[in-house]
């Protein structure tokens, strides 16, 4: 009786194991790969648009079903051309911006360093390549006069304080000829102290007038910085404030009809892409913060269906064009939120540039929008995201177990989830495949561990005479 119970039990874990495990086996067997795939297209756009796409890799090996890239879509979402990160060594992939000339300025990171490089859109060959010894730069501009601004993170020595900063590198003489360090006007206590991904600054723009605009992602904030006295002139946000930003990426800088500086930003861990204007008793240009404060002009996204948002710029139609990192796609949306141009993209596309769209002056770089504020448009307020084909390639990132978490109010459980998982699960996995296929190996494994506990005496008797 008692070995009919053992066996019963036994082909009952069986039986589990396979229904946990058959789901994922499914999608396994079924994928199709598709890398790119167009969703709305309400009316072409005028040029070509594109995508710093920034894949996964693991202790420097790309994934292949997960590749960092460039991408180049036409405006009626067509797939032009695609430049590959391992022609340049690159195991990831993060901002690309258009030059006056017509090239590309792209970032790729490398085992211990970071390769900055310009690219030739019609050969697809890199017209000069520096390798900087930098970790995991996101964000490096071409200043007018050829020296590289660089967001420079993770620059830590040991247990020494982090040195953090952004610099002017001059590439002639391969020589930092002007830096700002975050430590200098920082408290080590921002962000709960100091750390090897202290300041995560993973932004810096030449806004044209002597100053630069810089993200510290982990701060919760966008500073404009002035190049002569390194005092930060204006502050959008504060460490640890969440419902001003919540670990924010890619800022632009736009100032209004009535000079009021606007900052265009997507609010990552906030889900949504937000607009505030600058608003002061005198010159909101030259008043000093004590007499100014920031209003949310515009927001999108706000019923939850941007899914980590990390770049958004103002077109000169006054659309946004959204990057839409974790729902693998880019998007334009008009003022009220209705997508009426939308890619897909895999894998955790970083960064999106409409050719010919972007401010590419002389003195402005870095992808700084062209077009109109939201207060200058007319179209302030909060909205939804409307008309999306919804269609991805691979499962939504956006449903399954975080969802269940977030209802559950286990907010941090959920954010690690959203923002681990989707990195490490196969691309054909739902969440919940995923979850009911790491479920049966573990039930599958303890149910091993189980027989071999009570057939020890057996295996070990097996083992004697073998031996």
């Amino acid at each position: 009786m008692q070995r009919d119970r053992r066996t019963l039990a036994r082909v009952a874990v069986a039986l589990l194991v396979v229904a946990l495990l058959l789901p994922a086996g499914v999608s396994a067997l079924t994928y199709s790969p598709t890398d790119f795939k167009s969703g709305t297209i309400e009316e072409s756009a005028d040029s070509p648009t594109v995508v710093g796409i920034q894949g996964f890799h693991f202790q420097g090996r790309s994934a292949a079903k997960k590749p960092a890239r460039l991408a180049s879509i036409d405006g009626d979402g067509s797939f032009d051309w695609q430049f590959a990160g391992d022609r340049v060594n690159g195991v990831w992939f993060y901002d690309v911006d258009p030059l006056p000339n017509g090239n590309l300025l792209a970032v790729s990171t490398t085992p211990g360093g970071t390769v900055v490089f310009e690219l030739d859109p019609e050969t697809r060959e890199p017209v000069w390549t520096e390798r900087l010894d930098m970790e995991d730069t996101h964000d490096v501009d071409l200043l007018p006069n050829g020296d590289l601004l660089v967001a420079n993170m993770r620059e830590r020595d040991g247990d020494e304080p982090p040195d953090d900063r952004v610099v002017v590198y001059n590439r002639s003489t391969d020589a930092i000829t002007w830096e700002w360090t975050f430590r200098n006007h920082y408290p080590e206590s921002t962000d709960g102290g100091y750390n090897d991904d202290w300041t995560h600054v993973n932004d810096v723009d030449a806004t044209g007038d002597g100053r630069v605009l810089v993200s510290p992602r982990n701060f919760d904030q966008v500073i404009l910085i002035n190049r002569s006295t390194k005092a930060i002139e204006m502050q959008l946000g504060e460490d640890g404030n969440h419902d001003v930003l919540n670990e924010q990426h890619n800022p632009d800088w736009l100032v209004s009809e009535a000079g009021r500086p606007t900052i265009l930003v997507a609010d990552s861990e906030n889900n949504r892409v937000v607009e505030y204007e600058r608003r002061c008793t005198g010159d909101p240009m030259t008043t000093a913060p004590s007499g100014c404060s920031w209003t949310a002009t515009w927001t999108v996204g706000v019923e939850g269906n941007l899914n980590w948002p990390r770049d958004a710029d103002r077109l000169p139609n006054g659309n946004t064009l959204i990057t839409d990192s974790l729902n693998h796609r880019v998007i334009e949306v008009t003022p009220q939120g209705e997508i009426v141009w939308e890619y897909y993209a895999t894998w955790g596309p970083y960064d999106a540039e409409r050719l010919g769209a972007t401010n590419r002056s002389a003195a402005v770089t870095g992808g700084s929008a062209a077009g109109p504020t939201m207060v200058d448009a007319s179209a302030t307020g909060e909205y939804a995201l409307s008309g999306s084909a919804n269609d991805p390639p691979v499962p939504s990132e956006a449903s399954g177990p975080s969802v269940l978490l977030a209802d559950a109010g286990l907010d941090e459980l959920a954010r690690t989830w959203s923002h681990v998982v989707p990195w490490v699960k196969p691309v054909w996995a739902s969440g919940w495949e995923f979850v009911a296929a790491a479920t049966g190996l573990l039930v599958g494994l303890g149910w091993a561990g189980v027989e071999v506990a009570q057939n020890r005496d057996r295996l070990a008797a097996r083992l004697g005479a073998d031996q």
